[in-house]
């Protein structure tokens, strides 16, 4: 059976109807005048930890609960999402990894959703302020052993490593990752700017989060983020939830890098969706969740994650960046599922 999808292009304005027959596309036609909805394809989020109460990270992470958090972003917009493991023990990252492995092999839209998995660390920097919320007795260095181990129980289903350059392996073990088709980005680290162009000579493609996972203060230059935003070969990751990047920044980094070289990420927490409140968190403890999805620890002005869907950091980032909504939705659409 045919069914009829009407929206406005967001490039145009214009109103057109996609046609889909048993769930492909068959053809896109001009649509009904008054149409007032919006239409685009599908969110592609290359950042998730977790949402609506379910955590990547949590200890015995089962298949049912990938499956579910696979549909309830499907039905935020995020047809495509990257589940993100962060530091942890090694059996603790090898039992998520076979937990999302295997909600792939039992479920066809869980397999459809997710494409790969992306393990932010532990390859990460132990300073505070550049490790963030990563436990520093699980930071370790760089280990090609350690990923062959990953990769064997979950059937080569990591696709994406964030790593520190600082560690002096960081080169030879980008090289050796990438030349398996993992794609390497740079992230939690305290590296110097030296540090980061070898990484990206050696392959390193992605910038994670640029402008959170770093020292609070950095000399004026050179530092790392100058580095980052400089190197073409590198695409900058941004949160654009309105809390993790103002105005000012969001829009020089965009400015800096061009709209073909950023992608929105929501690096949305296991909090993402739910009610405002007080919560006891695995990771930053007592946290307050406000009601403009701002997530920091309870007391301190330090967020505790982010809330916000990929959605939702498309409407930001048309106001942070002045952008239009085409222009948004390139940077959650086209611009990462290229990296996918």
């Amino acid at each position: 059976m045919m069914d009829a999808i009407s929206g406005r292009h967001p490039a145009t304005g214009r109103t057109i109807t996609v046609l889909v027959d048993n769930g492909r596309i068959a053809a896109v036609e001009p649509g009904p005048p008054d149409t007032t909805c919006w239409i685009a394809p599908g969110l592609v989020d290359l950042q998730v930890n977790g949402y609506d109460g379910i955590d990547l990270n949590a200890e015995d992470l089962a298949p049912a609960q990938v499956s579910a958090l696979a549909r309830s972003l499907a039905a935020a917009g995020t047809t495509t999402m990257v589940p993100t493991l962060i530091t942890a023990s090694e059996p603790a990252l090898r039992q998520r990894l076979e937990a999302i492995a295997t909600a792939r092999t039992d479920d066809p839209l869980t397999a459809h959703v997710i494409p790969y998995v992306h393990v932010e660390g532990p390859f990460l920097s132990d300073r505070d302020g550049p490790r963030g919320a990563h436990p520093r007795a699980e930071i370790r260095p760089p280990d090609l052993a350690e990923v062959a181990r990953w990769q064997s129980v979950c059937g080569g289903l990591v696709g994406m490593i964030t790593l520190s350059p600082h560690w002096p392996t960081a080169p030879e073990t980008i090289r050796a990752l990438t030349a398996q088709g993992i794609r390497i980005a740079i992230g939690h680290t305290h590296a110097e700017p030296a540090q980061i162009t070898a990484a990206a000579d050696a392959g390193a493609i992605l910038s994670t989060h640029l402008g959170n996972g770093a020292a609070a203060t950095l000399p004026r230059h050179p530092n790392l983020i100058w580095a980052q935003l400089a190197d073409d070969r590198l695409i900058a990751s941004l949160i654009a939830d309105g809390h993790h990047l103002d105005r000012d920044i969001f829009t020089s980094m965009v400015r800096a890098k061009g709209l073909g070289r950023v992608v929105l990420v929501s690096d949305t927490a296991a909090l993402a969706g739910l009610a405002p409140g007080i919560y006891d968190q695995p990771i930053g403890g007592q946290v307050e969740l406000a009601a403009d999805g701002r997530l920091s620890m309870c007391g301190t002005p330090f967020l505790a994650g982010a809330t916000q869907t990929l959605a939702q950091n498309v409407v930001h980032a048309m106001a942070l960046g002045d952008l239009t909504l085409a222009q948004a939705l390139r940077m959650a659409t086209e611009t990462p599922g290229g990296i996918v």
